[in-house]
């Protein structure tokens, strides 16, 4: 039996965070599991509450807010696992997801990571994602499959290949990562699931999900569902994906896209939605892509005092 590590971050959000390790003790009948929380620089340490309610939970305390990328990278390196099981802290297990997930894994050797069905939290008839397609180096936008459709049992036979998995939940193969590495840490938050879906493919593997495998999701709970935090890096990360991954034509494309039309649009959408100092972030978005190698690690936002 595969030894599945899971992962999960937390920032400022303990009770969400106990109300997944509350589902997975609920819900989780596979055996050979390790769970490790890593708590993103939190303005207050949960550890010491948290080490006697969760003795079998390994914690990881990081002074520092290192993202999406850099604190399930801190979970990776600790894990001991063959699979690692990488999930947002505002999911919650339902029964036999961790098992189905592995079961893909153990039989298909081609497929490097996988997801199972997200569905909302708020409204558990809702479906969040069950696939994506590859994003067009034109523009930098992509499709999720099953977005907002009425769960009535549609894609509950559903296992298969897809562009990438989502990062609310996804299962990958330790080998996968020696192959491809681990996620850019630059990102921070938004694109880096992506930008390391297009890694994985190129180095040989599929990215898969399986419809009867559920997890729910309370999507957005950390930065909000619109917040200048989110505007910043959806932004500056939609550019600097292209510049991880895109041919130096498309690329330009997109660049010439993104000036044109995106810009102009967006704008228009703050005005109208008086959310005047978006605008600024928006070209300081642009600027940091201007100044800034693609590696770089500099994140041009202040990160550790948003909530």
């Amino acid at each position: 039996m595969k030894k599945v590590s899971v992962v999960t971050i937390n920032f400022n959000q303990d009770t969400i965070t106990e109300e997944l390790l509350d589902s997975i003790a609920a819900t989780n009948t596979y055996e050979n599991i390790e769970i490790i929380v890593v708590d993103n620089g939190s303005t207050v340490n949960p550890l010491p509450k948290w080490l006697p309610k969760y003795p079998d939970v390994t914690f990881i305390r990081s002074e520092l807010n290192l993202g999406f990328s850099g604190g399930n990278n801190i979970g990776i390196a600790k894990a001991t696992g063959d699979y690692y099981f990488l999930v947002n802290n505002d999911t919650e297990f339902t029964p036999g997801l961790v098992q189905k997930l592995v079961e893909v894994l153990d039989a298909n050797p081609q497929v490097g990571i996988i997801s199972p069905k997200l569905v909302y939290d708020f409204d558990r008839s809702i479906i969040q994602y069950m696939g994506f397609t590859l994003i067009d180096y034109y523009t930098c936008r992509n499709q999720a499959i099953g977005k907002n459709q009425k769960d009535v049992g549609q894609y509950d036979s559903f296992l298969g290949q897809t562009g990438y998995c989502h990062g609310g939940a996804m299962m990958v193969k330790r080998e996968t990562c020696d192959k491809a590495g681990l996620m850019a840490d630059n990102f921070f938050i938004y694109y880096e699931e992506v930008d390391w879906g297009e890694r994985i493919n190129r180095a040989g593997y599929q990215a898969w999900v399986r419809g009867d495998a559920v997890i729910y999701h309370k999507e957005s709970m950390t930065v909000g569902k619109k917040s200048p935090f989110k505007e910043y890096f959806m932004n500056r990360n939609r550019i600097l994906f292209i510049r991880h991954n895109a041919p130096p034509l498309k690329a330009f494309v997109f660049y010439i896209y993104f000036m044109l039309t995106v810009v102009p649009r967006n704008i228009i959408s703050y005005v109208k939605e008086k959310k005047y100092n978006f605008i600024s972030i928006l070209f300081r978005a642009i600027w940091w892509n201007v100044t800034h190698n693609k590696h770089s690690e500099e994140l041009g936002f202040t990160v550790n005092k948003v909530s």
